[in-house]
């Protein structure tokens, strides 16, 4: 670890200079700007990486205003959230974290930050996105429904099918959010940390994919959740059907890993061919009712032990 401190405000220097350049890149050049908006966090990630807290907090600071001055009020909400994210991830490296603990970090981070840079856009500038998607499916229905009453093939109780769908898409929408973002902190954690790893950084692993396991409450929640959904009828809108929906998604998608990587295990285990795996993988989506009674069945009775019992003798 790098403890010359009187190197720390040349490296700054360098550390804005490349965040500047990244950046600007990011805003006005089309294409390549996409690639490497998932890389802006690099120069500060490594920079706290290498040295203290206080010195990478003013470097992350100047990052900030610097987003603002380049790219104006978009800009700022880009820096209030890249800025933090490489900082985050550099302090986590040199506090020799796990990768997991650095997926959770940057993720709950990332979901605070966009929910207040929400609240923020609908109370001082009039700006509520969830509320302009919500009507842009709205206008887009009924204009498939004008064409549709053109060529006389508008189905029976179309508007009540669209009020529905659209019900269904508000009420499910904070779990796609929760979803997003942490994809977003993979991707971000997944590019960098490689690059970090290059630039000869010593970063965190991800196990095996095969080895993923879920504490064995999230089964408890998923059974609780089921039980009261069957019990319990909540009006369309009201804040128990918005909880529970958006639990039962959530735990499902993670029932459905826990499936997925039951699948990777059993094929590893028997010593099956990779592309068997992948193709197994792939039917694993169209099938995702059965790979979540597969996760849970998983989860619930450690047949993972019995196919190690049976395999590896």
């Amino acid at each position: 670890m790098q403890r010359n401190q009187t190197n720390y405000l040349k490296y700054g220097f360098i550390t804005i200079a490349l965040f500047a350049i990244l950046l600007g890149t990011s805003f006005t050049v089309p294409v390549l700007g996409f690639l490497t908006l998932f890389i802006v966090p690099l120069p500060l990630a490594w920079y706290s990486a290498k040295f203290e807290r206080k010195h990478a907090a003013f470097v992350t600071t100047i990052a900030i205003l610097l987003s603002f001055i380049i790219g104006g009020v978009s800009g700022l909400i880009f820096g209030l959230l890249v800025p933090p994210l490489g900082f985050i991830i550099g302090d986590l490296i040199q506090a020799k974290k796990s990768k997991l603990y650095m997926l959770m970090t940057t993720g709950i981070f990332l979901l605070l930050m966009s929910a207040v840079q929400y609240i923020i856009s609908n109370l001082f500038f009039n700006m509520n996105v969830l509320k302009q998607f919500i009507t842009t499916l709205e206008v887009y229905y009924e204009q498939l429904g004008n064409i549709m009453s053109v060529v006389g093939q508008v189905p029976e109780g179309y508007d009540e099918l669209v009020g529905q769908i659209i019900s269904l898409i508000e009420s499910v929408m904070p779990s796609y959010i929760i979803g997003l973002v942490f994809i977003s902190a993979w991707l971000y954690l997944i590019i960098n940390l490689s690059l970090l790893k290059k630039l000869k950084l010593d970063v965190p692993k991800f196990s095996k994919f095969m080895d993923f396991r879920l504490p064995k409450a999230v089964l408890w929640y998923y059974l609780i959740v089921s039980i009261f959904s069957l019990l319990v009828t909540f009006e369309v809108g009201t804040f128990g059907y918005l909880v529970f929906v958006n639990a039962a998604l959530i735990l499902r998608a993670l029932l459905f890993l826990q499936g997925v990587s039951f699948i990777h295990y059993y094929f590893c285990v028997k010593g099956l061919s990779k592309w068997l795996m992948i193709l197994a993988t792939c039917f694993a989506v169209p099938l995702y009712m059965f790979t979540i009674i597969v996760g849970v069945l998983d989860l619930g009775f450690n047949i993972r032990g019995f196919i190690k019992d049976r395999y590896k003798k």
